[in-house]
């Protein structure tokens, strides 16, 4: 199973890989309420656990504060490393850095990119009260854009958009999947 905002690379790299494993998705707002994540990964494991062999997590502790890995560890699972898939995507060191040099990052994925209206815009309000705007992003001083696909032109106007919306300068820091392709090995052989 997988954090929905990186199930989709997440299947291309098992489609690449010709891996036999299927991607199930949880729904990716279950970031703006990370409470619910271990909630709903327990669900969905005790489900997978009935038809497959094994089962993995496809999620980082992404703000679960160490909930996600009870779940885990009761159920004999193992899930990706990391705090967040930022961690997946461009190493913890490299993220930590990045904090430490400028701890008013915003970061986003090619997911967040695409979803941004619907996934922030939308779900802070921002769409009916742009108001709120300095209320929530006052004291952050960049966007960075860890960009998958940093030669998708689509994906870099809708990064460029996401910025300017909230009023941020830009940072394009290109990954690739590459890191998220080992990380899956890795996670495919600790299950």
């Amino acid at each position: 199973m997988a954090c929905g905002a990186i199930a989709q690379p997440c299947a291309e790299v098992v489609e690449r890989r010709g891996w036999p494993v299927d991607v199930f998705p949880l729904p990716p707002l279950l970031h703006n309420h990370p409470e619910r994540i271990a909630g709903q990964v327990d669900r969905l494991a005790g489900e997978l656990a009935q038809r497959y062999g094994s089962v993995a997590v496809g999620y980082a502790d992404c703000g679960t504060y160490g909930a996600l890995d009870e779940v885990v560890e009761r159920r004999g699972l193992a899930r990706l490393d990391g705090l967040h898939c930022y961690d997946v995507y461009a190493g913890a060191d490299r993220v930590r850095t990045m904090f430490e040099e400028q701890p008013g990052t915003y970061v986003l994925t090619d997911f967040l990119v695409r979803s941004f209206e619907r996934t922030v815009v939308a779900e802070l309000g921002l769409d009916r009260h742009p108001e709120l705007r300095d209320d929530y992003f006052a004291h952050y001083t960049r966007m960075v854009w860890l960009a998958q696909r940093p030669e998708d032109e689509e994906l870099g106007g809708l990064a460029r958009r996401a910025a300017d919306r909230i009023g941020l300068p830009l940072t394009v820091v290109p990954t690739g999947d590459g890191r998220l392709e080992h990380a899956l090995a890795g996670l495919l052989t600790r299950r």
